[in-house]
């Protein structure tokens, strides 16, 4: 057994699919090695966490910018699922998003009294 610690940037619960979701948040240009870290979380995922009735662990890795090329090279012998996408940050909310998600107010109450 390992003392080391590896943290996963969020994880989710996918309620349709039944399965556990990990998304590794990058602040720049996708690299080939992210592949292997989200294959090591999804292991431990599967192997740790995941119920018996719950379907494998699916990876997400959320990045900047990439070269399709690149992606495509980096999954080519991965056996688990895993996704690469990139963000676009933005100065507003889009306006068909506006009214599905709390005000900042909201969430401040929300959080009050949460550690």
């Amino acid at each position: 057994m390992s003392n080391k610690e590896y943290f996963i940037d969020l994880l989710l619960f996918h309620r349709h699919l039944k399965c556990l979701v990990a998304i590794d948040l990058k602040i720049g240009e996708f690299l080939p090695e992210y592949i292997g870290k989200m294959q090591f979380y999804l292991a431990a995922l599967d192997d740790k966490v995941r119920l018996e009735e719950e379907n494998s662990a699916i990876g997400i890795i959320l990045c900047k910018s990439k070269d399709k090329t690149i992606v495509e090279y980096a999954l080519k012998e991965s056996n688990k699922p895993i996704g690469v996408a990139t963000y676009r940050i933005v100065s507003t909310l889009p306006q068909q998003l506006q009214n599905q998600l709390p005000a900042p107010e909201q969430v401040a109450l929300l959080l009050e009294g949460v550690e």
